[in-house]
């Protein structure tokens, strides 16, 4: 009886050591991989691309109007906007058949002509890699441009 007691008690304590090695190895792996980690990933971004790291930010005469990495939810019918089916629903670029969908609407609208406006998206489209996707253009950037090739349209949204 005495030999079955001493076997049990010491698998107990064997359990015991198990689960504390593996609870410290766990808390050592959370304060590596959760904390350390990624406090250094920021700090080496911060020093050396501080602009991508702070969310590509776009400043108007100083003042901050919209990131590039986001949709910047324009509304007025004088800006280009967003497609509404974007898995993500933020998503800040736009095809160019979508961007062309959009210059009849903001032409009346303003009394740029559609060969201005297409130039301008035309002017701005960006690639894809290789095969892989269609041409796009960032909807903040063909509002930015808009605002600042034609002023007295968009007066009220320079920023100044």
């Amino acid at each position: 009886m005495k030999l079955t007691e001493e076997k049990s008690k010491g698998k107990q304590g064997s359990l015991s050591r198990n689960y504390r090695s593996i609870i410290g190895i766990a808390i050592i792996s959370l304060i590596l991989c959760g904390i350390f980690f990624p406090l250094l990933i920021t700090g080496v971004a911060q020093v050396t691309m501080k602009y991508q790291a702070n969310g590509e930010i776009v400043q108007l005469n100083g003042h901050a109007v919209g990131s590039n990495l986001i949709d910047n939810n324009f509304t007025l019918p004088i800006f280009f906007h967003a497609r509404n089916n974007s898995a993500s629903g933020v998503d800040p670029d736009i095809t160019i058949p979508e961007a062309d969908s959009q210059i009849a609407g903001i032409s009346s609208a303003t009394g740029i002509s559609s060969s201005a406006l297409s130039s301008i998206v035309n002017g701005n489209t960006l690639g894809t890699f290789w095969i892989f996707g269609s041409p796009y253009v960032n909807v903040l950037k063909l509002n930015l441009i808009l605002i600042q090739k034609y002023p007295a349209i968009y007066q009220n949204y320079t920023g100044s």
